[in-house]
């Protein structure tokens, strides 16, 4: 497989700024995958769309205010930090022009009670550091720290709280879960009104997500990992679902990577936390999901590779195409994509 088998044209103006003014008004497109064909709805009717029974996994991390700007305590040069994981005083962040960043050197911000340290030189612009405060390091980002929309968000005007899900719990992630982005409060409801359980699980974004594809041959790409969590709970709930032979749909494909990654290692669904880099191309066969909501994902991404996995290579680039076509939104504001095994 080459990383450019997943391109497709976008124009720059599909690409989302800002989310709709009510989160479940952006757009859907059904892809129906025995059918081998698609249609359109609002978000809001995702509920005529999924049967009684169905479950539904949530992700149910928060973003923090991971992006920080500092300089260096010697020489006052600028420093952008974007921390991906956070582990007690320690993070492992990814620093621009990291090459000026080497082990000892020292990282203030503007708050003077937070110091961060370089203790280790990682591959690709990564760095760990060890931050020291007075107070405890999370709640010093909500101070100096700032939310780390994606780069390709230019010039939003929308609150920081409509880049968090509304059943956000989980602190600890540098970007959104974005599929989850769709749901509110009153549509949670109303699925739950027609039979349709929700269980929550926790995988905390970070590079193994976002990180671009910088090889023409996908197999030699290296996918970073990220910390997941299922409860004991939530894991009866999906093998119990599982025995009945109710349909498991992930919301967003970070629900749907650590539900994989879970099987894979257990043969099961069972209460489980570590680390992941599964990586899903297509020839892998899913074996914890029946279905995905999703959002439209960049060109020749981990994601697009992802998604064409579970749908079929040319009936997602198909599907690509055509809402390219209708001037669907694109990215973590745009619309949306359920893709459904039937």
């Amino acid at each position: 497989m080459k990383t450019s088998d997943f391109d497709y044209n976008l124009p720059e103006n599909l690409i989302a700024q800002n989310p709709t003014d009510k989160r479940d008004m952006s757009r859907l497109m059904h892809v129906q995958v025995k059918e081998g064909g698609f249609s359109h709805y609002h978000f809001s009717e995702i509920v005529d769309l999924l049967k009684p029974n169905d479950v539904l996994v949530l992700n149910n991390t928060k973003v923090i205010p991971a992006r920080l700007y500092g300089m260096k305590e010697i020489t006052h040069a600028k420093v952008e930090l974007l921390i991906l994981k956070l582990d007690g005083i320690y993070a492992e962040c990814m620093v621009k022009k990291a090459k000026v960043v080497k082990i000892g050197t020292r990282i203030l911000f503007q708050h003077p009670d937070l110091v961060a340290e370089c203790v280790e030189v990682l591959d690709e612009g990564l760095r760990r550091f060890k931050f020291t405060s007075q107070r405890p390091i999370l709640e010093m980002l909500y101070e100096v720290g700032t939310m780390p929309l994606p780069p390709y968000i230019k010039h939003s005007t929308t609150t920081m709280d409509r880049y968090q899900t509304v059943y956000a719990k989980k602190e600890g992630s540098s970007a959104a879960p974005t599929a989850g982005l769709h749901f509110t409060p009153e549509l949670i409801e109303k699925l739950k009104e027609k039979g349709i359980t929700f269980v929550e699980l926790t995988l905390h974004i970070g590079l193994g997500t976002f990180k671009p594809v910088e090889v023409e041959d996908v197999s030699m790409h290296k996918m970073h990992s990220e910390t997941y969590y299922i409860s004991e709970e939530s894991a009866k709930i999906l093998s119990k679902a599982k025995e009945n032979q109710q349909r498991i749909i992930a919301v967003g494909t970070t629900s749907a990577r650590t539900l994989e990654s879970v099987m894979q290692k257990h043969g099961k669904i069972v209460k489980d936390e570590g680390d992941t880099n599964i990586f899903i191309t297509p020839g892998y066969k899913f074996k914890a999901i029946d279905g995905l909501i999703t959002n439209f994902h960049l060109p020749k991404s981990t994601l697009m590779m992802m998604v064409t996995a579970l749908g079929g290579y040319d009936l997602l680039m198909s599907a690509y195409k055509e809402a390219v076509s209708l001037q669907y939104r694109f990215f973590s504001f745009g619309d949306s994509m359920f893709i459904d095994l039937g």
